[in-house]
C-alpha cells in the first residue's frame, strides 16, 4: 500500500487542491507530525492562498528551525505575499543549512533576478553551476563563468577539452567564455560543435542565438530561439532577446508587447524597466522611455545602465538632483559594467553643465573601463580593413565591370559613426521613395563568408550575382515600408566598398565626413552598445579615421563617381543645397519633406535618434573646442588629416 505522506506530496505538482485535502486528513490523524502540515502549506502556496500557509509555516519554523524544506517553503510563500527581504533570509538559512540544496539556490536566483538583485543572483546561479556539473574542472569552471572569472574558467577548461572533445557540456562552457569577451567567431564555433555533440543542449543553443544577435544577425537569433520558445515560452531570458531581436527587424511593437508583459511580471527588476525604454524611444515615445528610465532608477539607484540610457536622450534629461544622485552610487561597491555606464553619464551631465574637465575625467575612465572589456588590440581590425581596402584595384574592378545583382534599391551610408549619417539617412528616409531600415550587417557578414572561403577573386559571374541577390533577400525583412530605395547605414561598409561595386554595381554609396577632431571626440564620449572598439583611445581614433579617409579615398580614385562624399559642416550650413545635391545624384526628385525631416516619426535606431528629431542646429559644430586642451593626443595622431580632410 502506498505511503498517505507520499501520496499527498506527489500530489502537490500537479493537483495541489488533491494535496490540500490528503494533507488535511493527515493533520487530524498525524497532529504532532510536521510533515502533513509542510504539505498542506505547500499545497496553499500553490493555490495562491499564502496567508492562510503562512502560519502553518511559522510554527513549524520555530518548531524545527532546522529543518531545510521548511525554511524553503516559508521562503516562497513570504516572496508570495510581497515580503521579499523576509522571502531572502529564509531562503537563505535553508541553503546553509544544505549548501548543496539545489531547490533553494534556484529559489534564490529567480528572486533576485525578479528584483533585480544581480549580485546575489550571480552567487544564486554559480552555485547552481557547481552542483549540477560537480567538482571537477566542468563545475568549478561553471560557478567561476557565472562568478565573473572567465580567466580561470578558460584555465581549467582548455585541458580539459583537449583531453575530453566530446564533453559537450565543457565545450559549452569554453564557449560561454569567448562570449563573454566578445570573441564571438570563437564562441560561435563552440556552440555549434557543442550542439553537435548535444542538440538537446538548451543553454549552448541560447548562447548561439545571443551570439548571432551580437553579430546583429536577428534572423538566426530568432530560428535558435524558436524551439526553445516552444518548449519554454515563459523564460524571461528567452523572452527578452526575442524582443531585443524584433528591434533589429523593426518591429517595435512587437518587442513593446514582450517587454511590457515582461516589466508586468517582474516590475521589482530594474534591467527589464530598462529595455522597456529602449523600446519605447526607439518608437519615439520620449516621456514613456525616461518614466520607464526613471522607475529602473527607482528601484535601484545604482543601475548604470539606466542613467546612461537618461543621458543618451542628449536633450538635457540629467538633472543637478541626478548628479548628486551619480555621484553617490559611484562612491559604493559597484559592478563595471554600472560603473561604467555612470562615468559616460556623469561626463555627460558635467559636459551639459559645462564642467569640460571633469566631464573629460569621466569620459576617460569610462572609455578605459570599455577598452579594458576588449579581447583583441583594435589596431588588428584597422589592419585587416586596411588590407580589403587595397584588394580593389582599378584593374580589378574593371574586368569585372557589369557583374553583381543590377538592382537601384540600396543606398549605402558610409563613413565614422557620429558623423552626421543618422541625420542624412533622416532627411532621405523622408523622400517617398526612400525607406530607412538600419545598420544592416549583411555586407560585412558577406565579406566575411567570402574571405574563410578563399578570396572574393575565386568567385564566378554567378556567383557574385548571387551574393548581391543574398544580401537583398536579408535586407528584405526590414523594409517594411515597400518603397522602391532603402538605406543601409552600417558606417563601416566603408571597408567594402569594393565587395558592394561589385556585388551590387547600381546600388549608390554615400560618405558622410565630419571634421576629424568632432568625429573622433563624438565617439570617444560615446558608450556604443556594441562594437566601435576603436572609440575608447584618442590613438586608436586617430588611426581608425586616417584608415578610413585613406579607404575612401581608394575608391575615389580607382571608381570616379561610384562614392558621393557630402561634408557633414556643409550639410549644417547648407542645408536645402546640400540636400538637392544628394537627391539629384541618387536619381531622385526634389522633395520639399525631406526638409522637414524632423517631422518623420519614423523609429531611429542609433544613437542620435533624438537629436534627429529636432531642425539642424549649428551649436554641435565646434563644440570639441571646449575639449582641445584634452584632445592633444588625438590632434597628433591625426597629423596632416586634420589639414586635408575634406580632400
Amino acid at each position: 500500500m502506498a505511503d498517505p505522506i507520499d501520496s499527498a506530496a506527489t500530489a502537490l505538482a500537479l493537483d495541489p487542491a488533491r494535496a490540500e485535502r490528503e494533507a488535511r486528513m493527515l493533520c487530524g490523524r498525524m497532529p504532532g507530525d510536521p510533515r502533513p502540515q509542510l504539505i498542506l502549506a505547500s499545497a496553499l502556496r500553490r493555490l495562491g492562498r499564502a496567508g492562510e500557509a503562512l502560519p502553518l509555516l511559522g510554527g513549524l519554523a520555530r518548531g524545527w528551525p532546522r529543518a531545510m524544506r521548511t525554511r524553503y517553503e516559508l521562503g516562497l510563500t513570504l516572496a508570495a505575499l510581497g515580503r521579499s527581504a523576509d522571502a531572502f533570509a529564509q531562503l537563505d538559512a535553508a541553503v546553509t543549512i544544505d549548501p548543496r540544496y539545489r531547490d533553494g539556490w534556484q529559489a534564490l536566483a529567480d528572486l533576485a533576478f525578479a528584483h533585480g538583485d544581480a549580485a546575489r543572483e550571480r552567487l544564486a546561479r554559480a552555485r547552481l553551476a557547481r552542483i549540477d556539473r560537480g567538482d571537477g574542472a566542468p563545475g568549478q569552471a561553471a560557478e567561476a563563468i557565472a562568478l565573473g572569472d572567465t580567466a580561470r574558467a578558460e584555465a581549467l577548461l582548455m585541458p580539459w577539452c583537449r583531453a575530453q572533445p566530446g564533453d559537450a557540456d565543457a565545450v559549452y562552457l569554453l564557449a560561454s567564455c569567448r562570449l563573454t569577451v566578445r570573441a564571438l567567431d570563437d564562441a560561435e564555433a563552440l556552440l555549434r560543435h557543442a550542439l553537435t555533440l548535444r542538440p538537446d543542449l538548451a543553454a549552448a543553443r541560447f548562447d548561439l542565438a545571443r551570439v548571432h544577435h551580437a553579430q546583429l544577425d536577428a534572423e538566426a537569433a530568432l530560428a535558435a530561439l524558436e524551439p526553445l520558445l516552444a518548449t519554454d515560452p515563459d523564460n524571461p531570458a528567452y523572452c527578452n532577446l526575442q524582443a531585443a531581436c524584433l528591434l533589429l527587424q523593426g518591429d517595435e511593437a512587437g518587442a513593446e508587447r514582450i517587454l511590457t508583459a515582461l516589466a508586468a511580471r517582474f516590475p521589482g527588476n530594474p534591467l527589464v524597466l530598462v529595455n522597456r525604454g529602449r523600446a519605447l524611444r526607439l518608437a519615439g515615445r520620449r516621456d514613456a522611455a525616461i518614466a520607464a528610465y526613471r522607475a529602473a532608477l527607482a528601484l535601484r539607484p545604482g543601475t548604470g545602465e539606466a542613467w546612461w540610457s537618461l543621458a543618451n536622450l542628449k536633450v538635457g534629461t540629467l538633472t543637478g538632483a541626478d548628479e548628486a544622485e551619480m555621484r553617490a552610487q559611484l562612491a559604493t561597491a559597484l559592478s563595471d559594467e554600472d560603473r561604467l555606464a555612470l562615468e559616460y553619464a556623469l561626463g555627460r551631465r558635467s559636459e551639459d553643465a559645462g564642467a569640460v574637465d571633469e566631464a573629460f575625467a569621466h569620459y576617460r575612465v569610462g572609455a578605459a573601463l570599455a577598452r579594458a572589456r576588449l579581447v583583441a588590440p583594435p589596431a588588428e581590425g584597422i589592419a585587416r580593413a586596411d588590407a580589403v581596402a587595397k584588394a580593389y584595384t582599378a584593374a580589378i574592378l574593371k574586368t569585372r565591370s557589369g557583374w553583381g545583382l543590377a538592382d537601384e534599391a540600396p543606398i549605402f551610408i558610409v563613413g565614422m559613426p557620429r558623423s552626421g549619417s543618422t541625420l542624412v539617412e533622416q532627411i532621405l528616409s523622408s523622400h517617398p521613395a526612400v525607406e530607412g531600415t538600419m545598420e544592416l550587417p549583411y555586407i560585412p557578414r558577406i565579406a566575411k563568408r567570402i574571405a574563410q572561403a578563399g578570396g572574393w577573386e575565386t568567385l564566378s559571374r554567378d556567383a557574385v550575382a548571387e551574393l548581391g541577390a543574398d544580401y537583398l533577400r536579408r535586407a528584405h525583412v526590414h523594409r517594411r515600408l515597400g518603397r522602391p530605395r532603402f538605406i543601409d547605414k552600417m558606417p563601416g561598409n566603408f571597408r567594402h566598398i569594393g565587395l558592394i561595386r561589385l556585388i551590387l554595381p547600381n546600388a549608390r554609396i554615400i560618405d558622410v565626413r565630419r571634421h576629424p577632431m568632432a568625429s573622433c571626440f563624438s565617439c570617444f564620449k560615446q558608450l556604443f552598445a556594441e562594437g566601435q572598439e576603436f572609440s575608447y583611445d584618442l590613438d586608436d581614433l586617430a588611426a581608425y579615421y586616417r584608415h578610413y579617409l585613406k579607404a575612401v579615398r581608394h575608391f575615389h580614385d580607382v571608381a570616379p563617381g561610384a562614392v558621393h562624399t557630402l561634408i557633414y559642416e556643409d550639410l549644417v550650413e547648407d542645408t536645402e543645397g546640400q540636400v538637392r545635391a544628394l537627391l539629384d545624384w541618387l536619381g531622385l526628385s526634389f522633395d520639399a519633406a525631406t526638409l522637414r525631416f524632423f517631422e518623420n516619426d519614423r523609429a531611429v535606431r542609433t544613437v542620435s535618434s533624438e537629436q534627429v528629431r529636432q531642425p539642424i542646429y549649428r551649436s554641435g559644430l565646434d563644440h570639441w573646442r571646449a575639449f582641445e586642451t584634452h584632445l592633444a593626443p588625438l590632434a597628433e595622431g591625426l597629423g596632416d588629416a586634420l589639414d586635408t580632410w575634406r580632400n
